[in-house]
This record gives C-alpha cells, sequence and structure tokens, in this order.
C-alpha cells in the first residue's frame, strides 16, 4: 500500500525530545520553541513568530489581533478548511464566502472588492497546496478600505509571491505544523508578525491572557492577567520534534520537490490529451510541493479513480468540501456572487501520495496506474 501521508521524520526527533526532557522543561518556550522561532525569523524575516498548539491556533490568534467582534465581516474563499472560517466565527464575526480561481484554486481577488460592505473588516486569504495569493491586488484593496489580511499560510511554508516569503503577506501570517505538512510536530503551527506592532497583545492572548513573556524579559516586576487568553502555547517535546526537520528544511523541500516534478513530468501526457488537468503555478510564486493534485473530467470519474487507485494499494483522496455547503457555513455566513468554480473545481480535484521519502519507484507506480485507468475508460 502507498499511503496518501508519512509523517515527515529525520532521524534525530527523539535525540532531541530527550534533550528537551533532561533540560527538565517540558512545557512552553524551552530551549527548542526558542530555536524554532529564531529560525522561522531568520529564515523569512519575521519581526516575530509564536508556536502554537495547532494552525487552527494561530488562526484564533491572528482573528483576535484583527479585533474583529459581533456583526463585523469577513471576506474568505469556501474552498478551503474550516478551521480558517471557525477563528472568526469564534468572535463573532459574519463569513463572507466568494469564489475562487479555477486555476490555482486561491481566492479570486477580483471579486474581493464587490463584497465589501460597510461591516467588513478582515480579509482571510489561503494558500492553497504552497501557491500564494495575488497579494499585490488583495494588498491595494485591503489598504483602500483600511482592511486587515489574515494569511493562511497553513501549506505554504516555504513558498514565496514575488520573492516574498508566505506568512509574511498579510497583517498577520500562521503556519501549520501537522503531521500532514511539510514540516510537522504532530499537531502545531506558529502565528507571524511582520513587525512588532502586535507582539505584546499576542503573548498577552499565547500566555492565558497574562504579561508573563514580558515578565521574563524583565520589562515588568511582575506578571499578571491583562486580558483574555487560552492556552495557545505547545510542549518543548513538540518543538524538539519540529527542531529535528527545520534543520534539515531544504533536504525535505528539495525531496519533496523531486517527487512533485516526477508526477508532473509523468501525468503530462494524459493532461496533454485532455483526460486531466496538473496544477498551475503562477509565474510569480515559488511554491513548496506541498500536494501534486490532478483534476478529472467530473465527480464521478474523480470517485471511480479513487476505487482503481484503492484497489490497486494507492490511497488517493480528495479535498475539501466547499464551507458554504456545509451546515455550519450556513448557519454562519453566506455566499456572494455566483458559485462558478468553487463547487465544480472541488469535485474534480484529486490529491496524489506526497511526503518525504516517497520513492521514485513508488511515484513511478503511481503515474503508471493513473494511466492504467485511463487506457482502460
Amino acid at each position: 500500500m502507498i499511503d496518501f501521508n508519512v509523517p515527515p521524520f529525520t532521524g534525530r526527533e527523539f535525540t532531541y525530545m530527550k534533550k528537551a526532557v533532561q533540560n527538565r522543561k517540558i512545557c512552553g518556550d524551552g530551549e527548542f520553541t526558542k530555536k524554532d522561532e529564531a529560525y522561522l525569523n531568520d529564515r523569512f524575516g519575521f519581526a516575530a513568530s509564536y508556536l502554537t498548539t495547532s494552525g487552527t491556533a494561530a488562526l484564533e490568534m491572528a482573528a483576535l489581533l484583527t479585533g474583529i467582534g459581533p456583526g463585523d465581516e469577513v471576506i474568505l474563499p469556501s474552498y478551503t478548511f474550516c478551521s480558517t472560517a471557525d477563528a472568526f466565527v469564534q468572535r463573532g464575526a459574519k463569513l463572507v464566502f466568494v469564489d475562487i480561481r479555477p486555476d490555482t484554486m486561491n481566492i479570486d481577488e477580483r471579486l474581493i472588492e464587490d463584497a465589501i460592505t460597510d461591516r467588513t473588516k478582515v480579509i482571510a486569504v489561503v494558500d492553497y497546496a504552497g501557491v500564494a495569493c495575488d497579494m499585490d491586488q488583495i494588498r491595494e484593496i485591503a489598504d483602500r478600505h483600511h482592511l486587515r489580511i489574515v494569511e493562511d499560510a497553513a501549506q505554504a511554508v516555504g513558498s514565496y509571491y514575488k520573492d516574498r516569503p508566505c506568512g509574511l503577506l498579510g497583517d498577520f501570517g500562521c503556519f501549520s505544523f501537522h503531521e500532514t505538512k511539510n514540516y510537522s510536530m504532530g499537531e502545531g503551527g506558529a502565528i507571524l508578525l511582520p513587525d512588532l506592532t502586535h507582539r505584546d497583545q499576542a503573548e498577552i492572548y499565547r500566555e492565558k491572557g497574562t504579561d508573563r513573556s514580558q515578565f521574563f524579559r524583565g520589562q515588568i516586576d511582575k506578571y499578571t492577567w491583562r486580558d483574555y487568553g487560552s492556552s495557545y502555547l505547545p510542549s518543548d517535546l513538540n518543538a524538539a520534534y519540529l527542531w529535528a526537520q527545520l534543520e534539515q528544511f531544504d533536504l525535505i523541500m528539495e525531496d519533496r520537490l523531486k517527487s512533485w516534478k516526477h508526477y508532473q513530468e509523468g501525468l503530462r501526457d494524459l493532461a496533454d490529451a485532455g483526460y486531466i488537468e496538473l496544477p498551475y503555478v503562477p509565474e510569480d510564486c515559488k511554491h513548496n510541493a506541498h500536494m501534486f493534485y490532478i483534476k478529472t473530467e467530473s465527480l464521478q470519474v474523480r470517485t471511480d479513480l479513487i476505487a482503481y487507485l484503492k484497489a490497486q494499494g494507492v490511497w488517493a483522496v480528495f479535498h475539501y468540501i466547499p464551507l458554504h455547503s456545509s451546515p455550519a457555513g450556513q448557519k454562519f455566513g453566506r455566499f456572494h456572487g455566483e458559485d462558478l468554480y468553487t463547487t465544480r473545481e472541488s469535485e474534480r480535484l484529486l490529491r496524489l501520495p506526497l511526503y518525504f521519502g516517497l520513492t521514485g519507484k513508488d511515484c513511478q507506480y503511481v503515474i503508471d496506474q493513473v494511466h492504467r485507468f485511463f487506457l482502460q475508460r
């Protein structure tokens, strides 16, 4: 069986986790938490980054930092994971879904402005498959209407837009280090700040509402409860696991890109013949090989292909069910404009196995089985 995903593992994770235990500091903000955050800041130019218990937690912190509240609206794509929406629903905000671009599966920047009302406070964008949105246009719209941008870069660690790293393209960025992501700590994430304007408030939210971080920096002589907060800080054991992978950041990236290119080249003939569509990456974007997907002619073809691949020992999966069609999406939001592509494209998309350590032999086997499926038809 070729699994759809295998969590990344470099071989030094247990060594570092043992060291964290020996340090007698397995709660948050230990040696490895600091190493991870320093690495992210140095590599990508964040003014500050804070590890969180999940990408969901990072999004919740970002929503808090925007100041969004009951009666406010957030514009976002419907084709995303529910965490993107949950973060704002928790603040009492109304979700306003707009259609996606069929080429990148990202929010269609041309539709955002028409969805803006006097209640709009935030634009939430998602870098699907590690490919950035058209952020220059989105930033121009946000600035003109005095809106905040939250960048859900959960899938885009190591991706770039016009030489700018994903996670740094909005007012607040969010990474995920879930086991399905390129770099993992099991469950985990990070909130990313482009400047220090919101640093103190971010630390208060992350430290259960206290100014504990300022106390440890010696800025105050005692810490106290200042505001709403939660336990967003992960264990240093998780951070130690992640550090083993950040140390091998480029190795993991190159390995995934090799598999991605193998799929791209091996399936190009089927795309040229019109059987499938391959991923599109705009020229001004550099992706991180987070996933490789194909699009089939219809939902039925996709369903049949998934079943065929499973019978051949290949685990391939579809992805999101559009949020606006879900019970919660209908309860907490509305779709603005026409759903031309969100549902149609979501029903055609199929993700192939891709993970660190996927062998060339297994990759070729998947390619061969996809070919055989269409030959049989």
